[in-house]
């Protein structure tokens, strides 16, 4: 199984904000499209590590998780079977989540 893994505040932000770059360079687009959408090429499962960081805005939790689905078309199934998240503040995992499950296709 191979297993591919991100920590967001080292290897991203740990001040990460914002949909889009006119928000903030730290931005949910930046990150999906940079850091973890390539991730899943080859994964079977993609791990982010979501501890260190000062906090998660809706706009960013959005664009950069459901944005997966609405703007790179991973399946909300290939999602929920690749992409584990891990944060000491559970509600962070399960914002995520509700965004992904409600997104619809551009």
């Amino acid at each position: 199984m191979i297993i591919k893994k991100i920590n967001i505040a080292e290897e991203f932000s740990d001040m990460p904000y914002g949909r889009y770059t006119v928000d903030s360079p730290d931005n949910g687009t930046r990150f999906r499209d940079d850091f973890l959408f390539p991730l899943f090429e080859g994964a079977d499962e993609v791990h982010v590590y979501m501890d260190g960081a000062l906090g998660y805005g809706s706009s960013f939790l959005d664009e950069a998780f459901a944005g997966l689905y609405r703007t790179k078309g991973i399946s909300k199934d290939v999602l929920r079977k690749k992409l584990k998240l891990f944060c000491s503040q559970e509600y962070v995992v399960t914002s995520a989540w509700d965004y992904i499950d409600v997104a619809k296709p551009e």
